[in-house]
């Protein structure tokens, strides 16, 4: 096989001060933080579909960047071309991970028995640059979303036949994620939601998509994948009310169904914000719930309403991120850069130079939260704000020795109680400013 990025060297650690754009100047993933390696740290992965796939078009126009490869789009030599070009380009950044949908891999054929023949025979080629090369996939997944046949969803259609499409692609999606390697299995549910109450039942499709879930999980199990099965909370786009609306809706889903002893969450920072939260919010809900499982690595343009993907250049949202991370133990999933590079960005280069921003901002991310946790001042300051519930009356309430009519009395004799202590923010943000920027 021939070097498709010729061009390209393998890209290397250069440090903070070097110049040079095809280097890493924080990515270093030998450098040991807290223990482990970098590269432990943060198993970062490539996304099949947007790196080797999207190619610039957007609502208003055609594609600016050739992600053909040299093959004649639509047919297995392109696959086998996108299958060449992802790995070179993985083994040339160092990822060791790989996401995809189903047809991301192969052009989907009018019958599935035909699109399942590709998927076999793409599978085959892929199995062998995981022998070659030890890139393995981070997780797979079924591409529920983008046929018409899926305009109500997948789980959430009102088509028996629909339903059934959609198994069966979940049940060929999982047999790959087996082959691959994978660590885990993703349902984005792009499409699980509804535009109006006038005509959903929406207890009837929370249910079926709880049931295709259910599934999903009794087949993966029987196939020999003992990874964890994900949700990707979105809170719209394309469906006006999405049942995955954020971390804290997908976790009572999952609780309801008795789904959350197999199920965690993959959290994307443009969906977060999206739903109006922080991506940090959405990681510690996750987390302090048990249910931190992958990272999709991008950012949103808050401009914008919609999910712009963009790849993640805010060093304080990758620090916040990786100070939650930190604190919860790592991940069992990884980083995988669901992102794109932007239409007027449309060379190799660019892809490129668009993976080592998003690497470096994680890394540069992680030695300041490494750096926070090792200051102690922020953590300091949550214990003691809360110091009053560890003696006295605050020891009791938390350890359940008292009662309501206990407290009532305790607070009549006092009359009214101080003000707490203040919550001194301002201070707090100086503090992250200063090990931001020592």
């Amino acid at each position: 096989m021939s070097e498709i990025f010729t061009n390209i060297p393998k890209i290397e650690f250069g440090g903070a001060d070097c110049r040079d754009p095809l280097k890493f100047k924080f990515y270093d993933p030998e450098r040991v933080v807290l223990g482990k390696k970098m590269s432990e740290h943060l198993p970062f992965a490539m996304a099949w579909w947007h790196n080797l796939g999207a190619a610039g078009t957007d609502m208003f126009g055609r594609d600016t960047a050739d992600k053909s490869f040299g093959a004649e789009k639509g047919t297995m030599e392109h696959a086998k071309a996108k299958v060449d070009a992802g790995f070179e380009f993985m083994q040339k950044l160092g990822i060791r991970y790989f996401c995809f949908h189903d047809v991301d891999l192969v052009p989907e054929a009018d019958d599935i028995k035909e699109t399942n023949r590709r998927l076999d025979e793409i599978a085959n080629y892929i199995a062998a640059k995981i022998a070659r090369t030890g890139i393995k996939c981070l997780w797979g997944t079924a591409n529920l979303f983008s046929n018409p046949r899926y305009m109500n969803g997948a789980g959430s259609t009102t088509s028996a036949d629909v339903f059934c499409f959609a198994a069966a692609q979940i049940k060929k999606a999982l047999d790959l994620t087996v082959r691959f390697g994978g660590r885990g299995y993703v349902f984005w549910g792009g499409r699980e939601g509804y535009e109006t109450l006038l005509n959903t039942n929406m207890k009837f499709e929370e249910e079926n998509i709880a049931r295709l879930m259910r599934m999903a999980v009794e087949y993966g199990r029987t196939i020999g994948f003992t990874g964890d099965f994900y949700i990707e909370p979105k809170p719209k786009e394309p469906m006006k009310h999405q049942y995955d609306f954020d971390a804290a809706t997908a976790i009572g889903f999952l609780r309801k169904y008795g789904l959350d002893g197999d199920f965690k969450l993959n959290i994307e920072a443009n969906h977060a914000t999206l739903a109006g939260h922080t991506f940090q919010h959405d990681l510690r809900v996750s987390a302090i719930n048990g249910m931190l499982g992958s990272i999709d690595a991008n950012q949103g343009d808050l401009l914008l309403g919609w999910d712009t993907d963009e790849f993640p250049f805010n060093v304080y949202d990758t620090t916040m991120c990786m100070y939650e991370v930190i604190k919860a133990g790592g991940l069992t999933g990884g980083f995988n850069f669901d992102s794109k590079t932007r239409r007027s960005s449309y060379t190799a280069e660019d892809m490129f130079y668009a993976y080592i921003l998003g690497m470096d901002s994680f890394a540069l991310g992680l030695l300041k939260a490494a750096a926070i946790i090792e200051d102690g001042r922020i953590d300091g300051f949550v214990r003691d704000r809360y110091a009053s519930f560890s003696e006295g009356i605050g020891k009791a309430i938390v350890e359940g020795r008292t009662t309501l009519a206990e407290l009532a009395e305790r607070a009549e004799a006092m009359g009214k109680p101080e003000l707490p202590e203040p919550g001194r923010q301002e201070y707090l943000q100086s503090i992250i400013n200063s090990i931001m920027f020592s």
